[in-house]
Formats: structure tokens, C-alpha cells, sequence
């Protein structure tokens, strides 16, 4: 695993660990992301399933019908018109697992986290940590209903996951758009915090920044772009919403820091819908095996890199096409196929109109100096 070393300083580090059977991720922030582990593509042969890109209800289905969204004049009860409309979409994902034990032999443990159902055919969002290695998912709705759960599809590496139930009359959350999220906007935190009975619960705050890159630690992946936000969310709440004020999901909510107060993380809806896409079609994703981060007039600055526009390369995965092709870390992508890039947003727009197994040429300025390195880009990596 190579780590980065742009300037003294530029990673404000936190203890990091999990938290044993919370389905909570603590982590360490990075102001540029460190690590990011081996990720080999997998290939699928997981039978295609109906496309959601509207994520619209077949004919057959009845979807229930939810209170009405908050007017966006009365924040009074915007916060408890919300809740009303979004808890009975939202999940309690109970999760039981064989791990080694002591002397070799195995013992279950189990685990608690969220997720909200976001089509009435019974798919789910989560985090991929929350059901990681489960034997057996059990998820309850705020109705009392339980069903048993199956793990459709995991990305790892973006800590996304789609769980099935078989269920009529599901309550469906309504999905926004998290590229339209503005710094300082309200939004609303619901999950089942710390396990506790009596349903899932709800805190509210504001999007405190966006583009945030985390590195969980000890090997673990570095998860980004995400919102960070001061709503509590703490252990238990992680694949749980995080929803503006009309009801809409703008997020998954993944991580805390362990450390600090208010400082919470959710996964972009869009980059959720991004990956619910690739999942239930078993479409492959073209893939180039970087973290990154959008470079600032601020943090070109801080830390003297010789642009101010573009995208940073933090790290790159062992054996991806990024790798391959010799690009390294503190390399900065300024252009793509003659397309100038100054935004990690741009550069994924770009890559996702590619198919895996396309080449694509890539600017980097290198210490100063600008190089072109011609990528054939890979599958993203999957597990279904």
C-alpha cells in the first residue's frame, strides 16, 4: 500500500477502529485521503434484473403512499414532517455471522445497523460494512414486519451493498440529488442508533462540507467523495438516510469520527445510484483504481502544488489500470482525452461514459511537469 506525502501536515489523522457490532464505521479524517487497498475485479454472471435508472414502480406494484414533503417555508415542522414521511421506509438490518474465535473455533456475532428501502420490489440500501460476512440478515420494518434479507450485490470499495426482501405494500423513500447539495443546507439523519427499541430515530443538522475523502485506517479502503454533516449519527445508524428537508434522500450515511463531535459522513446518493445501477444489471463500470480529491486554489496554497485546478491522485490500487499504466500518487490529472479536468466530479463523468476495456489518455502534471500516460481502463470491482 503506498501511501502520499504532498507537504507536512496535509493529513489531520484521528484514531480509527471499529465499533464491535454497532454497523457503525469510526474513522480517521483525511484532508487528502492516504490509502487504498487491492481491489481485483470480480466478474459477475449474476442474471440481469429490470433497470432502475428512475427508480419508477412497475405496473404491478403499489407502493405506499407517505405523508407529503414539508413546505420548504415552514421549518418548524419540516424536521417532523420528514421524519414522518421517511421512517417507515427505513430499516433495522440485524446481522448474525461466523467469525474465527479462540483456538480456531468459530463463534457468531452479531451486529445492528440501517437501511432505507428505496424501490417497492424490496431493494434496500445499506452499507456494505453493515453486512459484511453475515450468515443471516433479518430486517424489521418500523411496522413491526420482519423478513429475511439477501445480499443482491456488495461494493466494497465505495461501502455500498442492496439487500432484497419479499414483501407487498413496502414503503419507499423517495431519492434526491446530492450534486445539488449546497454547504450549510439542512438535512436530516434517520437510523436505528445504537440498536435501541422503539424504531429508528432522528437527528438533524447541516451539510458541513462536501467532497470529503475518509480513511477508515488498518487497512482499510479510503471511502469519497462524501458529505460530511453535524446530524449525530452514531453506532447503528450507518446504510440509514440522510435526507433534505422535502424528504428526499441525499445520502447514505456510513461513518463518524470516533474522536470528535459532529463530524458524521454519508455516501452521495448519486454515486449510491451510481452503483444500485451496476449491481442489480450485473453492468460492468469502467474503472481506473484512484482516490482522489479536487484540488483548490486553497490547497494548492497550502501544500505548493504546482496547479491549482485539477484532480489530486492520493493513492492508487495495487494491480488497477491506474497502476499499470504508471501513474502514481501526487500525480495531478488535468486532462482527459483533450477534456481539461479540474474536478473529481468531472473526471468520474467522464470515466462513466466509458465502457471497461477503453483507452483513454490522461494528462498529469508530475512535480511540475506535465506527462501523458495512455490508460486501458478495467471493470470497477464487485461482489454479487
Amino acid at each position: 500500500m503506498r501511501r502520499l506525502s504532498i507537504a507536512a501536515g496535509i493529513v489531520i489523522a484521528f484514531l480509527a477502529g471499529w465499533v464491535a457490532g454497532s454497523g457503525c464505521l469510526s474513522v480517521r479524517l483525511a484532508a487528502t485521503p492516504t490509502t487504498l487497498p487491492a481491489r481485483t475485479p470480480i466478474a459477475t454472471n449474476t442474471p440481469s434484473l429490470a433497470p432502475i435508472a428512475q427508480l419508477s414502480p412497475p405496473a404491478s406494484a403499489s407502493p405506499v403512499t407517505l405523508p407529503a414533503p414539508a413546505p420548504t417555508g415552514d421549518f418548524a415542522t419540516a424536521i417532523e414532517q420528514v421524519a414522518a414521511q421517511v421512517i417507515p421506509a427505513v430499516v433495522y438490518v440485524s446481522v448474525r455471522a461466523i467469525v474465527p474465535g479462540l483456538f480456531g473455533f468459530g463463534q457468531i456475532q452479531e451486529g445492528v445497523g440501517s437501511g432505507v428501502i428505496f424501490d417497492p420490489r424490496g431493494y434496500i440500501l445499506t452499507n456494505d460494512h453493515v453486512i459484511a460476512g453475515a450468515q443471516e440478515i433479518r430486517v424489521v420494518l418500523s411496522d413491526g414486519r420482519q423478513f429475511s434479507g439477501r445480499v443482491l450485490g456488495r461494493s466494497p470499495s465505495n461501502d455500498i451493498a442492496v439487500v432484497k426482501i419479499d414483501g407487498a405494500n413496502l414503503p419507499v423513500a423517495p431519492l434526491g440529488d446530492s450534486d445539488q447539495l449546497r454547504v450549510g443546507q439542512w438535512v436530516v439523519a434517520i437510523g436505528n442508533a445504537l440498536g435501541l427499541e422503539g424504531g429508528p430515530t432522528v437527528t438533524a443538522g447541516v451539510v458541513s462540507a462536501l467532497d470529503r475523502t475518509i480513511d477508515p485506517g488498518f487497512g482499510e479502503p479510503a471511502i469519497g467523495p462524501l458529505i460530511q454533516t453535524d446530524a449525530a449519527i452514531n453506532p447503528g445508524n450507518s446504510g440509514g438516510p440522510l435526507v433534505d428537508l422535502a424528504g428526499r434522500v441525499v445520502g447514505i450515511n456510513s461513518a463518524k469520527i470516533q474522536t470528535a463531535e459532529g463530524i458524521g459522513f454519508a455516501i452521495p446518493i448519486n454515486k449510491a445510484k451510481e452503483i444500485v445501477q451496476q449491481l442489480l444489471e450485473a453492468r460492468p463500470r469502467a474503472y481506473l483504481g484512484i482516490t482522489s480529491v479536487s484540488v483548490t486554489p486553497a490547497l494548492a496554497a497550502a501544500y505548493g502544488l504546482p496547479v491549482q485546478r485539477g484532480v489530486l491522485i492520493v493513492d492508487v490500487a495495487p494491480d488497477s489500470p491506474a497502476e499499470r499504466a504508471g501513474l502514481q500518487p501526487g500525480d495531478i490529472i488535468v486532462r482527459v482525452d483533450d477534456r481539461d479536468v479540474t474536478r473529481t466530479d468531472e473526471l468520474q463523468a467522464i470515466l462513466a461514459a466509458h465502457q471497461p476495456g477503453d483507452q483513454v489518455t490522461i494528462v498529469v502534471n508530475r512535480q511540475g511537469r506535465e506527462q501523458t500516460f495512455p490508460v486501458t481502463l478495467g471493470s470497477a470491482p464487485v461482489i454479487q
